[in-house]
């Protein structure tokens, strides 16, 4: 079977994602292997495929690869989030392309045209997915509206509610104007924006004689009409003598009273604050502690109500602009400034979130945050960086009541049914509802009840997430969730560390009486080369199938692994990509270069040295991507594998080995290639699962069966290593390399073969290595000497001094610069390498094979020095 002159993805990725799928690599079923459990942070249904998500699940699908590979029963669960505002804004927007009011329909009605457009488009990203290789579990694929999920979270709510959990109350939440709906302060996004800052006069009461005012400066003079008191600080010298007085708020003339409070800092803006409960929730705390009116003028889609008095029916932004203008009218608008502020926006709906008195269901979070807290404090649960673990801290020692009702219709509807006389009865069902109203009173029917309209928040669903989806709450005790719970990792972003990180612990805690995963792998943010997020408002996010289409999946999965530190943001620029095709095609050349050899079966094997060494550096390498996986440092664990293909076995095996043009080669150096190359394919395949199946197929490595695939290949067992040989041949190639800088400095053609000499002081035995050397740079003769060679071109190689015989005199000046230039840097070197051996902490936390290494370092330049002294003495430099 002959090889493609270049790699093509599309065709590979096609053919064996289908191959994948077909054989059911990607099923799990519960045996006696060790589980290895992955749940996708479920996507909302509405999403499409972004670079955050490419992250994400590119780490998600290398850790499960790399499981399966290990033997282990890998399971990966795919699904997406109903997204409750995300959702009904699509539908509500479906709706009226087509001439449909939502106020127009019932609530079933609405709920029918939902599913039609989650069943035509909420697929959409799971089957982009696929496209990046992704090797969930189809058959598990899981919708948190499932019904299912939807009875696991109607059973969660009578379970907390019935714990005393669960409360009904007023309570300030942030109001979505455009939505209609509360939204938790997690889906808040707070911005920078510029604004103008009004400085109202208000008039002091009783001084109509001689007329008294006060300045407020404010960014929302539409909102005076609620104000219930002005307050200024009591220690407030300015203003001692308005204690005890009284105030009129501008254009409507209502009296309200100035209050005394240390809340107010007396050198921010004129001293003065305006008090406004309804509209402000520092504001609202100040008037509990007061016993202020709370005056709310606001209708749901931020109109201003009758309560405002005047510009009512308005937009509370249009409002603004004209109540500026009334305000200057009246000769009360004292100046306008330019002002930035942080402002609320909904994460949703990009609309300003207004503060706002609502009757809503809570959650108390103060019980459930201690054990989730504990889990994370005492190892239990890792968060990958370590540095989290402060952020998660303070967040749940600070933790706040939840707000968990949306009014919304798309969602699990509150299992609450209101009696005639305003009680509430909780139940899971309208049958259950009647008997519980019945029990208060036996005359009510099921027309008497109402049940409540709102949903549950949508992250009131996805807490459940690692446990609904093994069904784990309608039968707690099945194979599925005593076999793959608790799961092993979760990847997911920082920015939802507490709303939903630690709510399903809190949910793990509470329902299966464990965490929910072991680790958490918390990625950065992907972020354009000039440090902005990458988004679609921006501009700046590249669409990542179109990157797939140009760069193949291997390509872009590496790209994107190349610059994502766990943990930090990564700065994305398409050249990775490229980088990532380049390494592709790298690996692809290389294999068609071992595959065109002709084998003399005849022949002796030449290459034992080399062979040996590469050897020793697979299992070296292997042993450093085991430490960076077991440290969650993928992206220091593909450089690891990257380096190991491109550098060693590339750059420097195959060259070692490779026959002469048009000769072959010894059947024992081919079967150790093809060995070598085999367990590359198998160390590469979580990162590139396409390009390493397709390879992997190939004639050259015999026939394949159809389940022996890479894709469950056992990942190879790290063998002994020899440090020595390993040492050595590190020299042997500084050699090489100083041999063909030399040619370039002095325009030696490579074909013109070189005599080289060595003084060696380091005691390696050059004779072992002479045939490499030999081929590699080129030299037709190679002797060991106990002097100098006078009149040669020299260098260093570890403390060994090396000579090539030159026919032109040596420049002594040049020399002496060079040498010069050498021992400067080795002085650095030496100066930094004391520096460390010097630190009584590194000393102390190093382990015995690191500081060794460093005073190994310290005595191979302490020598190479010594030698340069030397040569720099005999030029007389």
């Amino acid at each position: 079977m002959s090889i493609a002159k270049t790699y093509i993805p599309k065709e590979t990725e096609e053919k064996w994602y289908s191959y994948w799928l077909q054989h059911g690599f990607f099923k799990s079923v519960p045996d006696e292997r060790e589980p290895y459990t992955i749940v996708i942070p479920p996507p909302n249904v509405t999403g499409v495929l972004h670079m955050g998500h490419m992250l994400n699940n590119t780490i998600q699908d290398v850790l499960v690869r790399r499981a399966r590979m290990k033997g282990k029963n890998a399971c990966w669960v795919p699904g997406t989030d109903h997204a409750s505002i995300a959702t009904e804004a699509k539908v509500v927007a479906m709706l009226k392309e087509r001439g449909i009011s939502k106020k127009d329909l019932t609530r079933e009605e609405f709920l029918t045209y939902a599913w039609e457009w989650k069943e035509k488009y909420g697929g959409i990203i799971l089957e982009q997915l696929k496209k990046l290789g992704a090797s969930c579990d189809w058959d598990r694929t899981k919708f948190t509206m499932d019904e299912n999920l939807s009875e696991a979270v109607i059973d969660t709510f009578i379970h907390l509610y019935k714990k005393g959990l669960i409360y009904r109350g007023i309570r300030m939440i942030n109001w979505d104007p455009q939505g209609k709906t509360a939204v938790s302060d997690e889906e808040v996004i707070r911005k920078e924006v510029n604004q103008k800052l009004y400085y109202i006069r208000y008039k002091v009461a009783g001084t109509e004689s001689t007329p008294g005012y006060l300045t407020i400066a404010t960014t929302r003079p539409e909102t005076i009409m609620a104000d219930a008191a002005i307050c200024i600080n009591p220690n407030d010298e300015r203003y001692l003598h308005l204690h005890g007085k009284k105030v009129y708020i501008p254009l409507i003339d209502r009296e309200i009273p100035v209050i005394l409070d240390n809340y107010v800092t007396m050198d921010f803006g004129t001293g003065c604050l305006k008090v406004t409960p309804a509209h402000d929730l520092n504001d609202y705390e100040l008037g509990q502690r007061h016993n202020l009116p709370v005056i709310d003028i606001l209708n749901d889609d931020g109109t201003l109500n009758e309560k405002a008095q005047i510009l009512v029916g308005e937009d509370r932004f249009a409002a603004r602009k004209k109540i500026a203008v009334l305000l200057e009218e009246a000769g009360v608008l004292e100046k306008v400034e330019e002002y930035k502020s942080q402002v609320g926006f909904s994460e949703r709906t990009n609309a300003v979130i207004e503060p706002k008195l609502s009757m809503q269901w809570f959650c108390k979070m103060g019980e459930m945050a201690k054990p989730a807290l504990d889990y994370v404090l005492n190892g239990e649960i890792k968060l990958i960086p370590e540095k989290f673990v402060n952020t998660y801290r303070h967040w749940m020692e600070n933790v706040r009541d939840w707000n968990i009702s949306r009014q919304l219709w798309w969602g699990q509807q509150i299992p609450a049914w209101y009696l005639p006389n305003g009680e509430f009865v909780i139940a899971k069902n309208a049958e259950d509802a009647l008997k519980e109203a019945q029990a208060v009173n036996p005359q009510l029917t099921a027309a008497d009840l109402r049940q409540d309209e709102d949903v549950v928040d949508t992250w009131f669903s996805s807490w459940l997430w690692p446990i609904s989806v093994f069904d784990g709450f309608k039968d707690p005790n099945n194979a599925d969730i005593n076999y793959y719970y608790p799961t092993n990792d979760l990847v997911t972003a920082p920015e939802i560390l507490f709303f939903w990180v630690a709510r399903m612990i809190m949910a793990g805690h509470e329902f299966r009486g464990e965490a929910p995963f072991r680790n958490v792998y918390l990625t950065g943010i992907v972020r354009d080369k000039l440090g902005r997020k990458m988004s679609k408002q921006l501009g700046n996010s590249p669409d990542p199938l179109d990157l797939i289409t140009q760069y193949g999946a291997d390509g872009v999965r590496v790209g994107m692994l190349l610059c994502s530190p766990a943990g930090n943001d990564l700065m994305f620029d398409e050249s990775y990509c490229k980088q990532g095709s380049g390494f592709a095609n790298k690996i692809w050349n290389a294999f068609k270069l071992v595959k065109g050899w002709e084998v003399d079966e005849s022949l002796a094997n030449p290459n034992a040295v080399a062979i040996e060494w590469f050897g020793n550096r697979f299992n070296q390498a292997l042993t450093e991507i085991e430490a960076n996986f077991a440290q969650y440092r993928l992206s220091e664990a593909l450089m690891d594998s990257y380096k190991l293909v491109w550098d060693d076995f590339c750059a420097w095996y195959l060259e070692m080995i490779k026959p002469a043009y048009q000769h072959p080669i010894d059947k024992y150096t081919y079967k150790a290639t093809i060995q070598f190359f085999e367990n590359i394919l198998k160390v590469l395949h979580p990162f590139m699962p396409f390009l390493t199946e397709e390879l992997w197929h190939d004639e050259l490595f015999g026939e394949r069966t159809i389940m022996d695939c890479c894709i469950v290949a056992q990942m190879p067992v790290i063998g002994e290593i020899n440090s020595r040989l390993l040492a050595e041949v590190e020299v042997v190639k500084d050699v090489v390399t100083s041999i063909r800088n030399t040619r370039k400095t002095k325009q030696i053609s490579d074909k013109e073969p070189l005599e080289l000499f060595v003084k060696s002081n380091s005691g390696i035995n050059y004779e072992e290595y002479e045939a490499i050397i030999a081929r590699l740079a080129n030299i037709s003769k190679f002797e060991t000497v106990a002097d100098k060679v006078e009149g040669a071109i020299n260098f260093l190689a570890s403390t060994d001094e090396f000579y090539i015989p030159f026919s032109e005199e040596i420049d002594p000046v040049a020399e002496c610069a060079r040498l010069k230039k050498e021992q400067e840097y080795l002085l650095g070197f030496l100066k930094s390498v004391n520096a460390k051996l010097g630190n009584e902490r590194f000393m102390a936390n190093a382990k015995p094979e690191v500081i060794e290494v460093e005073q190994k370092k310290k005595a191979d330049a302490e020598a190479k020095l010594t030698i340069i002294e030397e040569n720099l003495a005999a030029l007389a430099c």
